[in-house]
Formats: C-alpha cells, structure tokens, sequence
C-alpha cells in the first residue's frame, strides 16, 4: 500500500492513458470496417489516401501494446516502486498521439489536432514524472 500512495500521480495519470489507449485499440479491432471508412474519407484528398488500413492497423497494434504496458507499469510501480516500465508506456502514448497529431494535421483536421493537445500534456506531464 505504501507504493500505491507514494506513487499515485503516477498511477492515476496511467490509469487515464490505459483508459485512452486500450479503449482505442480495441475500438478499432472491433469495427476494424467503420473506422477504416471513416478515416479512408477523412484521409481521400492527402497522400495518406491508400494508406489508411495501414496506418489504424500499426496504431491499433501500439495503442494495445501501449494498454498493455500501462497495466504493468502500473503494478510494477505498486510492486517494485519502479517506473521504468511505466515511463516506456508513457513514451510510446506520446509517440502514438505525435502520429495521430500528424495524421491530423494532413487532413487539415485541425480541430482534431487540437483535441490532442489535452491528452499529449498529461502524458508528457507523466514522462515528466516517471523519468
């Protein structure tokens, strides 16, 4: 219990990215169609057009892998009182929302890129934390 309280920013903030994260990709394994489509029109018009199952299909795989280490980063801080894990998952959360941020900005979505901003400040403000 006492590496619970002594690290719960940290846990919380992790708590929020698995949130995040792992929803996301499991959205996007389970209407694999809908979310391609949408993103296929949202994309026609850039050079990303023929790209599109591609690109959800790695930010799929890296937006489970980054649910995953968010879970155990979480228990290795409770566990060990170690972050390392935890700051890997906050790296690739980052690495994962500068692409989606690229993605955005080439659709001229920029509305879209500005809603990254909220999550990219609380997982830059956990890499913060955790390194």
């Amino acid at each position: 219990m006492k590496n619970l309280y002594a690290n719960i920013t940290e846990i919380l903030i992790l708590i929020f990215i698995l949130i995040t994260f792992l929803q996301s990709g499991i959205d996007k394994a389970a209407d694999w169609k809908g979310n391609t489509g949408w993103l296929k029109d949202h994309f026609s018009g850039t050079f990303l057009a023929g790209q599109v199952p591609f690109m959800v299909g790695i930010i799929m795989i890296i937006e489970i892998i980054t649910g995953i280490a968010t879970i155990l980063g979480i228990i290795w801080l409770i566990a060990y009182n170690d972050a390392s894990i935890a700051l890997s998952a906050c790296i690739l959360a980052a690495i994962t929302l500068l692409m989606l941020l690229f993605g955005q900005r080439i659709a001229k979505d920029y509305a879209g890129a500005f809603t990254l901003t909220g999550y990219f400040i609380v997982v830059i403000f956990g890499v913060f934390l955790m390194s």
